[in-house]
């Protein structure tokens, strides 16, 4: 099939070898590797990966970006799938028939189907989840907050791929099932709140209206997130929002501990901000 994959990745010795034999159908797969120290580059080529490493430079592109203007793809249309995530056969054979199309879009979104503790979350805002992975990749750059942010690592956290193009949704989902433990989970989600304690910050600063808050999708999204920067009791209205108005109690355990997690999280972010301004007290 006439589709490069980019698999960003670093440390994924339990999810790469899972992520890339779903993968056995496309072109090229190339893995951009930040330095793994688990063994994950030797595992990639043993799978017929190419490995392709990246450094991070303070004020330059992340990985994503990066990836997408220097990996040498020798086709039009790139998939970018994380080492978490598997296309299943279905997905893979819409792929096919999308991008064969005469009439074929410019991108395409896909519908992520999150495995937690075991569970699909189905609810909790989680589902459906579309995400912009499919596209001529040419036309398409991840948009980028120009923040710095400590232990964030190198690759975009929460961002968006903006199309200069058409796009369209697929019907079958990607799934999002993660082999590593609960501690990289959390580890992880520990780098992801400096990364939006960073950039919370700045949308607290910037003009609730602006001239383009209702010009799109993207636009109406940043609109709503300096809203919700600027409410009070974050952590607890969004566990209400996702546990009981997005239904959360239905997905059992998972969607219990799942939706705690998220409103640590969001905890975990207005600790970070008052930091940031400094209106913690310092240790005695």
């Amino acid at each position: 099939m006439s589709v490069s994959v980019l698999v960003p990745a670093k440390n994924e010795a339990a999810n790469i070898r899972a992520c890339l034999e779903s993968l056995r159908w496309a072109d090229e797969i190339f893995v951009v590797d930040s330095q793994s120290t688990d063994g994950t580059p030797a595992l990639a080529e043993a799978a017929g990966a190419k490995v392709v490493q990246f450094s991070y430079q303070p004020g330059g592109a992340k990985k994503k970006n990066w990836s997408l203007a220097n990996v040498p793809f020798r086709n039009d249309w790139v998939l970018i799938v994380d080492a978490d995530e598997r296309v299943p056969p279905e997905l893979a054979t819409e792929i096919r028939d999308v991008i064969a199309r005469p009439d074929s879009a410019d991108g395409y979104y896909l519908n992520r189907r999150l495995i937690f503790l075991g569970r699909w979350i189905r609810h909790c805002g989680w589902y459906p989840s579309w995400n912009l992975r499919l596209f001529r990749h040419r036309l398409g750059r991840y948009e980028s907050f120009a923040v710095e942010a400590p232990n964030t690592g190198d690759n975009e956290v929460h961002e968006h791929v903006v199309l200069q193009g058409r796009a369209g949704y697929l019907r079958h989902d990607l799934l999002h099932h993660d082999y590593k433990s609960l501690f990289h989970y959390l580890e992880r989600h520990n780098r992801y709140s400096d990364w939006d304690a960073a950039v919370f910050g700045r949308l607290r600063h910037e003009p609730l209206f602006r001239r383009d808050s209702l010009g799109g999708a993207l636009a109406r999204k940043r609109l709503l997130k300096r809203l919700w920067v600027r409410l009070p009791f974050r952590p607890l209205l969004f566990f209400l929002y996702l546990y009981i108005l997005r239904a959360g109690f239905l997905d059992g355990a998972a969607g219990w501990h799942f939706c705690l997690l998220a409103s640590i999280h969001q905890y975990h972010i207005n600790l970070k901000m008052k930091e940031a301004a400094g209106l913690t007290s310092p240790p005695r």
